[in-house]
């Protein structure tokens, strides 16, 4: 008798520490989706009102050289002109660092300076940089140890992504499965969906802006259309090293050519006003207007997603700050839209289909891609996003947008390797 009270004892005192824990992270994870939902709201919607004082006067395109200076400064004076942003985030993660809170104010005010001017760059650059800041200083306040203040930093991207895109789901597997591919932290699992949605029913609350797409025509499951987007998937997983090359070649290539980072954004933001004169201001900002046309009308003309990727890439390899997530979203789109009636596909579709591959193949989220498909485009063409996330996820190779990405297991063997992003 006494053994089975022993035993009882023991397992009362696991079932004790277990809830205990629960209750701790449910905590934790509620401010700080609270928090994320309230400054992500707060940041979308200074976004939305800059982009609209850009479109109401376009001359503010002209003073892209001399703001673009103000960043460079600011991030020059904090010491985070090599290191800086969502990178930065994934190293302190990964190496149990903790997150400078500079982040946040500068990746606030630089994301909104890159916007009023017309940059092409999107905002989950800013939401993980400024999620992770959230996070950490809420883990500090609980006095979390080293693993548990990680925990806390992905709930704070979680949540900022989950505010600004509406995809809360996404958001919270995202946060997890970016730090390192092959490895989901299951750990991180109950707060990062806890924020995720908490920060989602605020942003609700306070009125966030979130982009709505109309749930495609999706065609009957049979073979051929299988092919067809597998197919699309192919082309789309190349498209997705071109874009990731284009970041990290013209970002190498701008800074051994011009050394100096205010000569480097001077010269840079003549270069993309020039751009902006020759092929017009489709390609700047968010883009989502176009977007929508591709997504919701099936309409996007064959060299959108080229030019895009030429603005992008200008943007971030100068010094502007954003993200590349919604460019990501523009050309996939883009692309799909255009390359679909090819291979005898929707447009529509196409450019949804378009939109899941490309994001799996740049971000190697793929678990994250498949929700994101469920979010915006609702869950009734799921197989053909799932067949579409599988083939860009292994075709992408080791590329990503992220350089402090790193490749914990093989994508074509299982096996550990480790190694860094191309």
């Amino acid at each position: 008798m006494s053994d089975f009270f022993w035993i009882l004892k023991i397992k009362l005192k696991r079932i004790g520490l277990y809830a205990g824990i629960f209750i701790k992270w449910l905590i934790i994870a509620s401010i700080t989706g609270a928090l994320g939902g309230a400054v992500g709201t707060v940041f979308n919607k200074g976004i939305s009102y800059v982009t609209g004082l850009r479109q109401d006067f376009p001359w503010l395109l002209l003073f892209m050289p001399v703001l673009g200076l103000v960043i460079v400064l600011m991030y020059e004076k904090a010491n985070l002109s090599r290191d800086g942003g969502t990178n930065l985030i994934l190293h302190s993660i990964r190496h149990l660092k903790g997150v400078p809170i500079i982040i946040a104010p500068l990746i606030f005010v630089s994301t909104i300076v890159t916007h009023l001017v017309g940059g092409s760059a999107g905002r989950e650059g800013a939401a993980l940089q400024l999620g992770g800041s959230i996070g950490a200083q809420v883990g500090k306040i609980f006095r979390l140890d080293v693993k548990d203040m990680n925990v806390a930093v992905m709930c704070g991207m979680g949540a900022l992504f989950s505010a600004l895109f509406g995809t809360p789901l996404t958001a919270a597997f995202f946060a997890m499965e970016v730090i390192a591919v092959g490895v989901l932290y299951y750990s991180a699992f109950v707060p990062c969906v806890v924020s995720s949605l908490v920060a989602y029913a605020m942003s609700c609350v306070l009125g966030g802006v979130s982009d709505n797409y109309v749930s495609p025509k999706v065609p009957d499951l049979s073979p051929v259309h299988m092919l067809q987007v597998g197919v699309l998937a192919i082309l789309c997983a190349f498209i997705s090293i071109l874009f990731c090359l284009a970041l990290k070649y013209s970002k190498e290539g701008a800074q051994k050519l011009i050394k100096n980072p205010y000569i480097r954004m001077l010269a840079g933001g003549v270069f993309f006003i020039l751009l902006v004169v020759i092929f017009g201001d489709k390609y700047t900002g968010l883009g989502t207007g176009v977007i929508d046309g591709a997504v919701n009308h099936g309409n996007a003309t064959y060299y959108d997603f080229l030019l895009k990727i030429v603005f992008t890439a200008v943007t971030m390899a100068i010094g502007f700050k954003g993200g590349e997530i919604v460019p990501t979203i523009f050309i996939g789109s883009t692309f799909g839209c255009a390359v679909a009636p090819l291979l005898g596909l929707n447009t529509a579709f196409g450019a949804c289909i378009g939109v899941v591959a490309v994001f799996c193949g740049v971000v190697n989220c793929p678990i994250a891609s498949v929700m994101l498909s469920v979010e915006l485009f609702g869950s009734e063409g799921i197989a053909f996003f799932v067949v579409a996330v599988c083939i860009s996820y292994m075709l992408s190779g080791y590329y990503s947008i992220y350089s402090s990405q790193r490749f914990a297991y093989s994508k074509l063997h299982a096996e550990y390797v480790n190694m860094k992003a191309n």
